[in-house]
């Protein structure tokens, strides 16, 4: 159904929840709050069709906690497939059940994935995307919504709190490379002194690392890329096929952070998605060329400096 906006949107969204709209309140308060406008809320069997109707070019909030795996899988391959030739964006909020067949169905360059968000999360997704498309946020809220927006106060608080810590790890300035994007071998072995690595050598570093999380306590050596890194660098060693749901255990961050650091690394060409070829609705991660090279490179620079892997 339509709703009614008496202010001029700043943007339009689309709202896709489960049975019956149950999940839709949320999202549509966390729209208001960023200054936006609902254009239409709809559960997933109208989603095609009201998608396709819609001659605007709204932002997709898709709500997936109540959809059974068959419907999720057959309607976010479409649903992604129209985002992208339209160039759309998509905040989709999942259960961690639902990684895999989110991560292999939602592949564009313009996608969010959460997990278990709440109305911060989405509100917060909601401004980023704001924030990176050059709109500023709503200087005020009508005076008839104040009362009713009140109870949001804090989550709004931690938005800012969360924005403030994403912007941390991008470029000062425009057009400057990323951390990761940035990142230069120091060390490469020549072709006729091929670097023996052992897998178990790499597991044994991921075993510290968690050692030293037990220790002191998870959050204060947060370091989901190198972590993941370290996760693939060993399984390629092993041979083995990494789900997006294991990257994100592998990454020892909350699901939602790891989904946007495996986003983050796979723009910046580290990482890249394969499909599993006997199952649609999984797709495995891996280390690109350049990245396995890169780690090749980092402990022939490390032994030949008689330094340990970190």
């Amino acid at each position: 159904m339509t709703e009614p906006y008496e202010a001029v949107a700043r943007f339009d969204a689309l709202i896709v929840a489960g049975p019956g709209l149950s999940r839709d309140q949320p999202l549509r308060d966390a729209v208001r709050v960023a200054g936006g406008r609902v254009l239409a809320s709809v559960d997933w069997e109208g989603a095609l069709d009201q998608f396709e109707e819609t001659a605007a070019e709204p932002l997709l909030l898709l709500d997936a906690r109540d959809v059974d795996d068959q419907r999720l899988a057959s309607t976010l391959y479409r649903l992604d497939g129209i985002a992208t030739g339209r160039n759309l964006a998509i905040v989709a909020g999942i259960s961690p059940a639902q990684i895999d067949i989110a991560g292999a169905g939602l592949i564009g360059r313009r996608v969010d994935l959460l997990c278990d968000p709440t109305l911060a999360d989405w509100a917060m997704a909601i401004s980023v995307w704001r924030a990176v498309n050059g709109a500023q946020l709503r200087d005020h809220i009508a005076e008839n919504e104040a009362t009713r927006l009140a109870r949001l106060n804090e989550e709004v608080a931690r938005i800012a709190d969360v924005l403030a810590r994403l912007s941390r790890p991008q470029a000062a300035h425009p057009g400057e490379p990323s951390s990761v994007a940035d990142a230069r071998p120091v060390y490469a072995a020549r072709e006729d002194e091929p670097i023996a690595i052992d897998a178990g050598e790499i597991r044994q570093l991921i075993r510290a690392r968690r050692l030293r999380d037990r220790q002191f306590g998870k959050g204060l050596f947060e370091d989901p890329a190198w972590d993941m890194m370290l996760d693939l660098f060993a399984a390629h060693l092993e041979r083995a096929d990494v789900s997006v749901s294991s990257l994100c255990i592998a990454a020892a961050v909350p699901p939602t952070t790891a989904l946007r650091w495996i986003t983050r690394m796979s723009d910046a060409g580290s990482l890249e998605r394969r499909p599993d070829p006997f199952d649609r609705r999984r797709a495995f991660m891996g280390l690109t060329k350049s990245a396995l090279d890169g780690m090749r490179s980092y402990v022939g620079a490390a032994r030949a400096m008689g330094l340990p892997l970190a």
